[in-house]
């Protein structure tokens, strides 16, 4: 989506995180970080949840900048 809409995830600024189990977040930080590298990675929320839709463990949404 960010691509179609002419953005990258250069261009993320904010995240909202849910997960289903807490006990996830240290994975969700190691894989956070590959996604966002650099010397200024999005802002960051990250919230528990009872469910997703799905059964999946992790769901993540962004705000991104369109240049």
């Amino acid at each position: 989506m960010l691509g179609a809409s002419g953005s990258s995830l250069a261009q993320v600024v904010k995240c909202n995180v849910f997960l289903v189990d807490m006990a996830d977040f240290p994975a969700l930080n190691e894989v956070y970080a590959r996604f966002f590298s650099g010397p200024n990675p999005p802002a960051r929320a990250t919230v528990a949840v009872a469910a997703l839709p799905r059964g999946a463990r992790v769901e993540i949404d962004c705000v991104a900048l369109v240049p």
